[in-house]
């Protein structure tokens, strides 16, 4: 059954649903136990819970009047986009106003001098791409789940994709926001400009996870789509000696566009999904894509190729086309999906390593595996470190989701012991809020809570998400928090 992470002490307020009906259409508020169930959990559905109320503003003036109405009647909010998101960032609370951003899907201006789209947060990251195509220009993160999920849940979780390895996050590709506070104020941070003056604000509420403002507006930074783009296919009887493969092409000084990297049970998933041409007896696979130049992509295509059989490739294919390219990043991109054809049910783990640590965590994630009788799938961005295991289970089996779930905070734990962190693009939501005791120390956590007070003293923007209070720290243990001694600093209990 699926369980409610929640520490918090609640206090229904019902008088809120006629609140709400009072400054939105009455098919804007859902209240009936049909209506909440849509909502009752993102992407992460091992944890749900249904809200109070859903509320479906159409206006920014809308989402000010519910933000300083829950404000001022005290009661919790927590922003969704399209319910994609992988750590339960959007689960709602039970005594609290789940407030979606849906109906911001308009696609407000697209300016190709400046390279630049502004667009509300309910709109798709494909649909940035597609507006923009006409200019030749497209929006380079693109996160597997791209052709559902919103740039306002994009930027909330800080997300990647295939191609951040070369154009980075999210937040390499915003420029400005458009936010709302907690008590219905409405603020800019960010420039069209190169830079702007003051804090580095934009960053901050970039991988915020909704807990310090609202989004109500996304200036994003458009590309020139490269002259070439060509993708190579290589295949290893080990997972160890592709990880190793990663290292020597990034060493040799190449930053392909995306490099991913799949082992054998989700090459076969995948395979047996979009039929990709995939080597289903190979231990894993590499997908490196090159692109730029005509010229430039022919010389570093040689190069890969040259470098994947020298690391010990059993095969390596070139895309003959770009049809055949699309082909073979479908079959990656299709991979969380495809893997619901060998397991009833999966973990989705997300954490970050240095790449030179890429055969060590390998070769520890079997081990683990082993130690809980527990298959996991690899299916990861290897370009940058960022692992996504998926944990197989069966929640029908007594026992399996809570093993799944020991399993994949100790690969997270792992991931912090070789120098990496928790979480690469799905951010921490309520999945890894033990493993952030192990990364951060009472002292950095004690920040971030004073950053949260900053921007939302009272605690009612998503609160019980992403910093882990020092009492749940010192509850899991793993943190020795003022010498044994429970001592915290006065700040508000999110």
């Amino acid at each position: 059954m699926p369980r409610i992470p929640d520490e918090r002490p609640l206090n229904p307020k019902p008088e809120i649903v006629d609140a709400l009906r009072r400054i939105l259409p009455a098919a804007s508020v859902l209240s009936t136990p049909a209506e909440l169930g849509p909502y009752e959990c993102d992407g992460l559905t091992a944890f749900a819970q249904r809200p109070l109320a859903v509320a479906l503003p159409e206006t920014i003036a809308q989402v000010q009047s519910v933000l300083k109405l829950c404000s001022d009647m005290a009661v919790p909010v927590v922003a969704r986009g399209a319910g994609t998101g992988l750590s339960g960032g959007a689960l709602p609370l039970a005594d609290g106003v789940l407030l979606s951003l849906a109906k911001f899907n308009r696609l407000i201006d697209i300016d190709p001098d400046n390279r630049t789209a502004r667009v509300e947060p309910g709109v798709r990251n494909l649909a940035i791409s597609e507006a923009a195509a006409p200019h030749g220009l497209y929006y380079a993160p693109d996160p597997s789940s791209q052709i559902a999920c919103t740039i306002g849940g994009n930027v909330a979780e800080n997300s990647g994709g295939v191609h951040c390895l070369k154009y980075g996050l999210t937040v390499h590709n915003i420029v400005k926001l458009k936010l709302v506070t907690v008590d219905g104020e409405l603020f800019e941070v960010g420039s069209e400009a190169l830079d702007s003056p003051g804090l580095d604000l934009l960053a901050l509420m970039t991988g915020s996870e909704g807990m310090l403002a609202v989004i109500v507006e996304v200036t994003v930074k458009l590309l020139p789509q490269p002259e070439r783009a060509q993708a190579l296919l290589a295949a290893f009887d080990s997972v160890e000696t592709a990880g190793a493969a990663v290292a020597q092409i990034i060493a040799a000084g190449i930053v392909p566009a995306g490099l991913e990297m799949m082992d054998n049970p989700a090459i076969r998933a995948a395979e047996d999904f979009v039929h990709a041409g995939y080597p289903v007896d190979a231990a894993a696979i590499l997908i490196c894509e090159l692109d730029g130049f005509n010229a430039e992509v022919s010389t570093e295509v040689m190069r890969v190729r040259e470098l994947l059989l020298a690391a010990g490739a059993s095969d390596v294919r070139t895309a003959r086309d770009d049809a055949e390219r699309m082909i073979f990043w479908k079959g990656r991109k299709a991979a969380f999906p495809a893997v619901g054809r060998i397991s009833p049910d999966y973990y989705c783990m997300d954490g970050t390593i240095p790449r030179k640590e890429l055969p060590t965590v390998l070769s520890r994630v079997a081990e683990l595996s082993s130690q809980y009788g527990l298959r996991v799938a690899n299916v990861f961005h290897a370009g940058d470190g960022n692992l996504h295991p998926l944990v197989l289970y069966d929640a029908n089996i007594p026992g399996e989701l809570e093993r799944a779930e020991e399993l994949g905070g100790d690969i997270l734990t792992l991931c912090v012991e070789v120098g990496g962190t928790v979480t690469g693009e799905h951010g921490v939501g309520v999945e890894k809020l033990n493993q952030m005791c192990v990364q951060f120390n009472s002292e950095e956590l004690t920040q971030m809570h004073a950053v949260k007070a900053a921007f939302d003293p009272h605690g009612l923007l998503n609160p019980g998400k992403a910093v882990p209070t020092l009492h749940r720290c010192a509850e899991f243990g793993a943190m020795h928090v003022h010498h044994g001694e429970l001592k915290f600093p006065e700040l508000p209990r999110f």
